[in-house]
């Protein structure tokens, strides 16, 4: 267990019956918040999804219960309802429930629907915001959110709606017009779709867009490529999910911001030294 005693501060008590819905940040282990890891520790059982880091969860106890409810597209996963049920039944059980999900719980992340389902069952529960994908994945390919002279707004989307098919419901041409900076969430599976109606609502084929897989992880992968090629270069480089994509002048910035692959080539070359 790690010791994350701060003087002149109480880190608040997980109690019986309560359920903690968590961030656990973008994948990068060190990105997990304080409050994230006290709940950790303190949890009787644990809900994890897919996009949770496994060293995440070698910080909880020896006794503490460990369920997966990974949600991955194309493949067989739990439902909704299913997880909100568990959740309120452990709770009811009188257990300490952390519910830990990739990025913020309420950011693209369905924490508002499990939330929702503790109110109703009269569950007591904790909100802990973690760094979503397209705020942190965007800084470890050197890629600022915003950025004065460039961006006075940015708009996050998901690139499919509840049915897994690309939102119809969104403006396009209002957001083509609208806002320079873009960042896409779930989106590589409809690329072309959305790339096209950007290009149809003004948006240039030449504009810069970025594509990030496996973000902020040491396997992470940067594609740059522009709007209009965006989705051939992506089947040809054979990138897959989990992945955010940015489109905006932004991305121009990688070129000077793009600190994390020479730190990854050092930690590379530490680990291929031989031993002496």
């Amino acid at each position: 267990m790690i010791d994350i005693s701060l003087p002149q501060f109480e880190f608040p008590v997980l109690e019986s019956g309560w359920v903690w819905l968590a961030g656990a940040g973008p994948g990068d282990p060190g990105l997990l918040s304080l409050h994230a890891l006290n709940g950790l520790q303190q949890a009787d059982v644990i809900v994890y999804d897919a996009l949770v880091d496994e060293r995440i969860l070698q910080l909880v106890g020896n006794e503490t219960e460990i369920i997966y409810a990974g949600k991955r597209g194309g493949k067989p996963s739990p439902k909704q309802s299913s997880i909100s049920i568990k959740l309120v039944e452990l709770a009811k059980a009188g257990r300490r429930v952390l519910r830990l999900k990739g990025g913020d719980p309420f950011v693209f992340g369905r924490g508002g629907e499990e939330a929702l389902a503790l109110v109703d069952a009269g569950v007591p529960f904790r909100i802990i915001p973690g760094i979503t994908a397209g705020v942190g994945g965007l800084a470890y390919a050197g890629i600022p959110a915003t950025h004065r002279g460039v961006n006075q707004a940015v708009t996050f989307l998901t690139g499919h709606d509840q049915n897994g098919v690309a939102p119809d419901q969104l403006d396009w041409d209002a957001l083509a017009k609208g806002s320079p900076v873009i960042v896409m969430y779930m989106a590589m599976k409809h690329i072309s779709l959305i790339t096209e109606k950007l290009m149809n609502g003004g948006r240039s084929a030449a504009e810069p867009v970025a594509v990030i897989c496996n973000a902020t992880q040491q396997h992470q992968q940067v594609l740059e490529t522009t709007l209009g090629s965006c989705a051939d270069d992506i089947a040809k480089s054979g990138l897959k999910p989990p992945a955010i994509v940015v489109v905006g002048d932004v991305v121009n910035l990688r070129e000077q911001l793009n600190w994390i692959e020479p730190a990854l080539a050092r930690t590379s070359q530490k680990e291929e030294e031989p031993a002496l």
